[in-house]
């Protein structure tokens, strides 16, 4: 993605993991870690809004690991409808030192399975941001987020995303009263949005 990026893998749930660093010069503010699209139709952490979310973070002093679910690019396993991909992220988060702050952002399905981690940690480690975008609310049980994190989250969707509806990211977010950012003609991958996508997240992210 940048000069700053390092590949590497880890030991996973599932056998080898793969992950990516991003991370900008000098000490890191925390780690980020960024959870990809849908393992069955092409998501990877090369996703174009998975890049976008790590070049937000690193301009913001983050170092942002991005990784590949079970099954994809040079990690092991196979497709497990969330469950393992649940405990390959938490695997990711492990990586995160434990005397600095931690950050979670996903896209699509990368964003269900950061809910799902977030509702893990809770009680266990603080989350000091969290941003979910292209929320897969249509198509799976996302988890609710807990009200004292509402302000360290930002959810953000396209007008005209035809892959996940902006109705179903409402009726998940209207019952807890969870504000959602809605792009104007956005569609599911932002295409010729993303310069937007980033700033909206830095702005999220604050000084």
């Amino acid at each position: 993605m940048n000069s700053h990026t390092r590949k590497f893998t880890i030991a996973g749930p599932a056998g080898l993991l793969e992950m990516a660093e991003d991370a900008g010069t000098g000490p890191a503010r925390g780690t980020a870690v960024i959870a990809h699209p849908h393992p069955l139709y092409g998501g990877t952490l090369d996703n174009k809004v998975v890049q976008t979310l790590a070049r937000a973070f690193t301009q913001c002093g983050w170092r942002a690991l991005r990784f590949n679910f079970r099954g994809v690019g040079a990690s092991a396993g196979t497709y497990d409808e969330g469950r393992g991909e649940l405990q390959d992220m938490l695997a990711a988060i492990a990586q995160a030192p434990l005397d600095a702050p931690l950050a979670l952002a996903g896209f699509s399905f990368g964003a269900f399975v950061t809910t799902q981690a977030m509702a893990e940690l809770t009680g266990q480690r603080e989350v000091a941001k969290l941003v979910l975008v292209g929320t897969a609310a249509s198509r799976f049980e996302v988890a609710p987020i807990p009200h004292e994190s509402h302000d360290k989250t930002l959810v953000i969707h396209g007008e005209a995303d035809d892959t996940v509806p902006l109705s179903a990211v409402m009726d998940w977010a209207r019952p807890q009263v969870l504000p959602v950012m809605v792009v104007p003609g956005g569609g599911h991958f932002f295409h010729g949005q993303l310069p937007l996508l980033k700033s909206l997240v830095v702005r999220h992210l604050g000084p």
